[in-house]
């Protein structure tokens, strides 16, 4: 039966809706490839329970993404495939001293920031020629480990995916989409976080062994009535369904078992 790992963002994630764990799905996010494969953050120590504010599965990313617990995961899961989207690529990176992190939204809320294991951490802005250096370089390492691990065997998919500048509204219509934020007062220019993701993919497919690559540029519209909110990457039913089309005839499967062993099957 595949077995399918996830490193990116919830456009793969949502393509699946049962809520919460699912046998045959590992999901890897709010990580960057550079902060993959960093050393841990020195003499950081998790809380037992999620901090207020963040759901499990939030936290346990975060956790994931300080102490660098992902790949090793990713390897002992055994996928069958591995899909990569690069939408979570949008935070900025954090230095905290040797370690490279990832300044995401739940990392802010959670609180850890404030604590010793974080003085002096530097931010590295997405946008910044430094970012985009260690990204190649990160890119270069997840190349250069899918082809020394069992990952080699895995059937490899770039899920490749842009910013949208419309949504669709309640009357249905197109409208511009208003001035994105990634993290509370931060606006963001939705044009040169896609130049960067069109510069990441075609590295990355250079790097990379061969990849399939499902998109849906026709279907790119945001949603407002979106389960998770108005976002440039929470998109219309068409698209996930179009991306669907593609996946089926690489061995994607729509079912999977959540941890109570009920199926959950994404409707048509």
């Amino acid at each position: 039966m595949p077995r399918v790992a996830i490193i990116g963002s919830c456009i793969t994630r949502d393509l699946w809706p049962i809520r919460g764990e699912a046998e045959r799905l590992l999901y890897v996010s709010r990580t960057s490839l550079p902060s993959l494969f960093s050393e841990p953050v020195k003499g950081f120590r998790p809380a037992e329970a999620p901090p207020a504010g963040l759901g499990r599965h939030q936290h346990r990313a975060v956790i994931a993404d300080l102490e660098k617990t992902a790949l090793a995961a990713l390897v002992a899961f055994q996928p069958t495939h591995l899909i990569f989207d690069f939408i979570d690529e949008r935070f900025d990176l954090l230095a905290v001293k040797a370690a490279l992190v990832t300044r995401s939204w739940e990392l802010e809320v959670s609180g850890y920031l404030t604590r010793k294991a974080f003085a002096g951490a530097r931010s590295i802005p997405r946008l910044s020629p430094a970012c985009r250096r260690l990204w190649s370089h990160g890119a270069a390492e997840m190349a250069a480990f899918v082809r020394a691990t069992p990952l080699k065997d895995a059937r490899l998919i770039l899920h490749s995916a842009r910013w949208a500048d419309c949504y669709r509204g309640a009357r249905g219509r197109p409208r511009p989409l208003p001035t994105p934020e990634i993290l509370p007062g931060r606006p963001e220019e939705i044009a040169a976080h896609n130049r960067l993701l069109a510069a990441y993919e075609a590295e990355f497919a250079a790097l990379m062994p061969p990849l399939e690559r499902v998109e849906a540029p026709q279907h790119r519209l945001a949603d407002e009535g979106h389960r998770w909110g108005l976002s440039p990457f929470h998109y219309v039913a068409d698209y996930y369904e179009e991306i669907w089309r593609q996946l089926e005839p690489l061995g994607v499967e729509r079912e999977v078992t959540g941890r109570d062993g009920a199926p959950s099957v994404q409707a048509a």
